[in-house]
């Protein structure tokens, strides 16, 4: 390294370095654990993206089973408790940020709104050689990990297709009972004999 090239500061050493200085340790508990435990879950996932993709596929089809009961109960009310549940499992197994609009079965279960600058449609240039991400230097890039992932997936090339922008007023709704309401219009469609 050359005398004026600064060395990188990592994330690890920021919050190591804002810790306070205590002879207290807590168990298990420090920031850096807790990102690091969400990267090893995000990478477990992009892993058995294939076992994910059969899996997620039978789910949509329980939850296009019960649109009767979603219909009945009225999807505005059923949005609260399915919300909550799908945060809590997503936010474990991707770290999703619910914007409303999941391309999981589409980016090889590596979610793109992890990426910090928000890519939904591939990297940027600024992927590092080790295949880490410019902006957080610990973190592997979303989309390094996307296409690997998307590359154990029967459906692995969905990952070519371009994804439109983020609509904002989706945020922190249920994409689960999104697409199931229009998977259900379009079969009501396909029953009627209209074209889809």
């Amino acid at each position: 390294m050359s005398d004026n090239q600064q060395p990188t500061v990592t994330q690890a050493t920021q919050v190591r370095n804002a810790a306070p200085k205590t002879a207290y340790k807590p168990a298990d508990v420090s920031p850096q654990r807790r990102v690091q435990r969400r990267y090893t879950m995000r990478l477990w996932s992009v892993r058995h993206s294939r076992g994910l993709e059969w899996f997620y596929e039978r789910f949509a089809d329980v939850f296009l089973l019960l649109h009767p009961l979603w219909k009945a109960v009225g999807y505005s009310r059923a949005e609260a408790p399915v919300k909550f549940v799908e945060k809590r499992v997503k936010g474990l197994m991707f770290d999703c940020r619910m914007c409303g609009q999941c391309v999981l079965s589409s980016t090889g279960m590596s979610c793109p709104m992890n990426c910090p600058k928000q890519l939904r449609n591939g990297p940027c240039g600024g992927v590092r050689a080790n295949g880490n991400c410019e902006v957080e230097p610990d973190m592997p890039c979303v989309w390094v990990k996307a296409w690997e992932g998307s590359r154990n997936m029967r459906h692995g090339d969905a990952i070519l297709a371009v994804q439109k922008p983020v609509d904002q007023s989706l945020r922190e709704t249920s994409a689960w009972l999104r697409v199931t309401a229009r998977a259900a219009a379009e079969r009501e469609k396909a029953q009627q004999g209209e074209p889809a």
